[in-house]
């Protein structure tokens, strides 16, 4: 009798710590590793800063072509643009132009 009690009063609260400490852990792993957990995070925040980088370059890649056209609707129109363009749209060279021609 008195080995029971004695045996009741330890693992009774053992059995209580055990199973704390279990969804305790349970709870931590899932914070950790879980959809939303730590990693995740860190996943989501790499990803946007490639989403960043790419979001800057192409700003700076409008910012060339706005800068450009505006070069074509001003009033007095850059001539060296004018002409690159109208080469490439003929398909024409100037005399001192060096040409290489790749056998595709």
């Amino acid at each position: 009798m008195v080995v029971r009690r004695r045996a009741r009063r330890v693992l009774i609260p053992l059995m209580l710590y055990c199973i704390s400490a279990g969804v305790v852990g349970y709870f931590l792993h899932h914070a950790q590793t879980g959809a939303r957990g730590a990693q995740a995070r860190e996943q989501y925040e790499a990803l946007a800063a490639d989403f960043t980088n790419e979001l800057n370059g192409l700003k700076a890649d409008r910012a060339n072509w706005e800068r450009r056209i505006a070069l074509l609707r001003s009033d007095q129109i850059d001539r060296d643009l004018l002409e690159e363009r109208a080469r490439v749209m003929l398909g024409r060279v100037h005399r001192n132009d060096l040409v290489i021609m790749t056998g595709q």
